[in-house]
């Protein structure tokens, strides 16, 4: 597991690039987040980047200029294309030094300064895409607090069915209709519940709109069918972590997740943050995976020492609300929720260790979404299904307006950020997508 420190995530380390030490920026030099982007007035000639303060370093520019040796230049060449799979193929090893080669490079008083200054282009300004060619996508479905809540609206005497506590519960999901943060999409079609048993089913516009927050899980390295990757090596295969809002048809899936699962509920879009943080970039915010006592214990294959010292996550976690009206009229977004990854009933390395147990191959660039990430609180709900009770209560805005479910013209942004005493503020960034009507 990737929990050690090194020179990368030195605290008092700092950039020539200025804005990257700015307070509260998000994208120190202890960050260095990978993403996709192009330039604001370039052509749409998309290449790999890594941002750093209000700026990004074209990955492509330095890999011209081969400033590097070993590892990390193997790695650089890896991102002469124009998606991250290359370089997610790559052994973990490799883009841990690159990592550090870029670190070294970026810091103040390096020799490579007046070089890799001419790669720099703003990063408020860029265009960018999905950080990776995504050919699979998993959803589970990891929040024991989302789970009772949303269970307890359906079952209040039994929120939860006898297998959660046992089994990282998840389902296959739709990679062609994932997006990049900024893009609107259509409110959905399909059908709804009969208004009384035996009477055909109503057909038209999702009226229960949902988001959820998530964070989204990229593979690194895959693995070939038939050899799972067990616990102890699993992060190892884990390239990053990024924000994932799984929007939900909440009305469509009351009607047709029997008995196989969401369907349209869930496949028509998918919103993905640009910017992929390392797992090594998180290894200060580690904390330790706690199981309660009462609680059944993980089996053997979902078990290590590692694990349950450090395989959980301080994450903190965001959800902010915009309306026409709100934007109309100037108003500043309405947070919603906020909650912490470090909730979650189990680990992103367990979620590897159970995919694969059964011989299943993952690939480069496929996407595993840890499902809604509710906390235990009030102010904690991960959806509006939790925070209305189901749309019974709606919630009351600012600006005089209220939601029960999203309307046309609503704006969802996802949020999230690490802290720790004495370290620089590391960001994922933020996770936007606009309803519009359907057509």
């Amino acid at each position: 597991m990737t929990t050690a420190l090194n020179a990368t995530h030195a605290p008092q380390l700092r950039s020539w690039v200025e804005s990257a030490n700015a307070p509260e920026n998000g994208f120190p030099i202890q960050n260095l987040p990978f993403g996709v982007f192009h330039p604001e007035n370039e052509a749409a000639d998309w290449r790999v980047g890594v941002a750093i303060g209000d700026s990004i370093l074209d990955i492509r520019k330095v890999a011209a200029l081969a400033p590097f040796q070993g590892q990390a230049a193997e790695a650089l060449a890896a991102c002469k294309g124009q998606t991250l799979n290359a370089l997610m193929g790559l052994p973990a090893t490799h883009t841990s030094a690159l990592r550090a080669a870029l670190s070294a490079a970026l810091a103040q008083g390096s020799a490579l300064q007046p070089v890799l200054a001419s790669a720099l282009s703003p990063r408020l300004s860029a265009h960018l895409k999905l950080p990776a060619q995504i050919g699979d996508y998993t959803d589970f479905y990891i929040s024991l607090h989302h789970a009772t809540a949303v269970g307890r609206q359906f079952r209040p005497d039994n929120p939860l069915l006898p297998n959660y506590k046992w089994v990282p519960i998840g389902y296959h999901g739709r990679a062609s209709s994932i997006i990049v943060s900024g893009q609107s999409f259509t409110r959905p079609i399909g059908q709804t519940r009969p208004a009384q048993e035996g009477a055909a089913p109503a057909f038209g516009p999702a009226q229960r709109l949902d988001y959820e927050l998530e964070l989204g899980l990229f593979i690194g390295q895959g693995n070939d069918l038939g050899q799972r990757i067990d616990i102890e090596t699993a992060e190892s295969h884990l390239f990053g972590l990024c924000l994932l809002n799984d929007w939900s048809a909440r009305d469509f899936q009351a009607w047709e997740y029997q008995p196989l699962g969401p369907f349209l509920a869930k496949n028509f879009a998918s919103t993905l943050s640009p910017w992929v943080v390392t797992l090594e970039a998180l290894a200060p915010f580690r904390i330790a995976f706690n199981r309660d006592a009462q609680d059944p214990q993980p089996l053997p294959y979902l078990s290590s020492e590692a694990n349950t010292r450090a395989g959980a996550f301080d994450i903190d976690l965001q959800v902010l609300l915009t309306t026409a009206q709100s934007r109309q009229t100037g108003q500043a977004p309405h947070q919603l929720a906020r909650s912490n990854f470090r909730h979650a009933y189990w680990t992103p390395a367990q979620l590897l260790a159970h995919h694969t147990v059964n011989g299943c191959n993952l690939r480069p660039g496929d996407l595993l979404g840890t499902g809604t990430l509710s906390g235990p609180e009030a102010g904690e709900e991960g959806s509006l299904l939790e925070l209305t009770q189901g749309g019974k209560q709606a919630v009351q805005l600012p600006w005089g307006e209220q939601r029960s479910f999203l309307l046309d013209g609503d704006e969802i942004i996802l949020k999230a950020e690490c802290r720790k005493e004495g370290y620089p503020l590391v960001s994922l960034g933020e996770c936007s997508g606009i309803v519009l009507a359907a057509t």
